[in-house]
């Protein structure tokens, strides 16, 4: 994949590290860290929110697909849902939600066996950091390509815990099984031929970025990661550990925070459908914040079309007559730009190829 590759990253602190030498101390976060200020403080926080559930077992099911169709349709219109009854099995998230763990539970230096490379955002480290003087997220990463299985690096995968990559490759083959039904529901009901979807994603191309957000006694004036849209085409984010962080924002600009069902899949379309679907499909602002007192993690798995196709909306949605709202742009120049540019708020790379 394309972006893998890019370079231009700085290399910053280890935030788990900073975290713990802070802890206790009493001394104040490093201003670079420092974001509140930046913050309109007439920002509202709704807590509690409960986004869409679609249950993957009633599209499966004959008679109950049509109604839960519908479901997904206006799920996806809204860019946020939870998916349940996903069929992955406990044990597959039961191991990869124990090895992320025990992954940051190590060393230091051991988890900097598989640090990034200066021209690559794969392995562990930050991405995104352009400048020295650019505001810092509270958290750190691990960024893995997932598939084509060509495509994995295995340097860049942990070889601690021992079961971690068995757990990894599980998790990312049961993954792309309930991305794939999801694209057969999606292309349904957007009337467009499912074949030409799937055509699309050939492949299944995935990466998976998971980040540690360490406890902050100043967790107001930080932020776990910054405002952005995901330029994929279908995230699956799942929660390691019962810390709650994600947070959407709606479309009068307040902040929800996402209570997840227990076992449930959260997931968010990139901007990549919403320019498939001529903006039927919303790529939704979403960010991280950090708790005061508990670590928090998550991994969140991207979905995307093969790398050399030329992504625009689909041509059953204009060939009618409709408008087409988005410029066509080749994928790989798109993940560029999204790669090239800090994380900065609403749909900035999206923006550009509005019509």
């Amino acid at each position: 994949m394309a972006h893998a590759k890019l370079g231009g990253h700085l290399t910053v602190p280890n935030v788990q590290a900073l975290a713990q030498a802070l802890n206790g101390s009493g001394e104040h976060v490093p201003e670079r860290y420092v974001v509140r200020t930046e913050v309109p403080s007439d920002e509202e926080v709704v807590t509690g929110c409960a986004i869409p559930a679609v249950n993957l077992d009633r599209l499966l099911d004959p008679q109950t697909s049509e109604e839960e169709l519908r479901n997904l349709g206006s799920a996806c219109q809204l860019g946020f849902f939870q998916l349940i009854n996903h069929g992955v099995p406990d044990e597959v998230l039961r191991d990869m939600k124990r090895d992320i763990s025990e992954f940051f539970k190590l060393p230091l230096e051991t988890k900097k066996l598989h640090e990034q490379l200066p021209d690559s955002v794969e392995g562990y480290g930050q991405v995104f950091v352009f400048s020295e003087t650019q505001k810092l997220d509270w958290a750190d990463m691990m960024y893995l390509m997932l598939r084509p299985t060509e495509s994995r690096d295995m340097r860049f995968w942990p070889a601690q815990p021992p079961s971690f990559r068995d757990s990894i490759d599980r998790y990312s083959t049961e993954a792309a099984k309930v991305v794939s039904s999801l694209l057969r529901f999606m292309a349904g009901d957007m009337g467009v031929d499912p074949e030409r979807l799937q055509e699309m994603f050939t492949g299944q191309p995935q990466t998976m970025r998971v980040s540690y957000y360490p406890p902050c006694r100043q967790a107001s004036e930080v932020i776990g990661l910054s405002p952005h849209t995901d330029g994929s085409g279908l995230t699956v984010l799942l929660h390691i550990n019962d810390v709650q962080g994600l947070q959407i924002r709606s479309g009068d600009g307040k902040w929800l925070a996402v209570e997840p069902l227990d076992g449930a899949f959260v997931i968010s379309i990139g901007d990549i459908f919403e320019i498939l679907s001529n903006g039927r499909y919303r790529s939704v602002e979403h960010r991280a914040v950090v708790n005061p007192n508990k670590e928090r993690m998550s991994a969140a798995i991207f979905h995307q079309p093969y790398p050399s196709i030329t992504v625009g909306p689909l041509p059953e949605l204009v060939e009618k007559g409709a408008t087409a709202r988005y410029k066509s742009v080749g994928y790989a120049e798109f993940m560029e730009r999204f790669f090239s540019t800090k994380l900065d708020g609403r749909r900035s790379n999206l923006e550009q190829y509005r019509i």
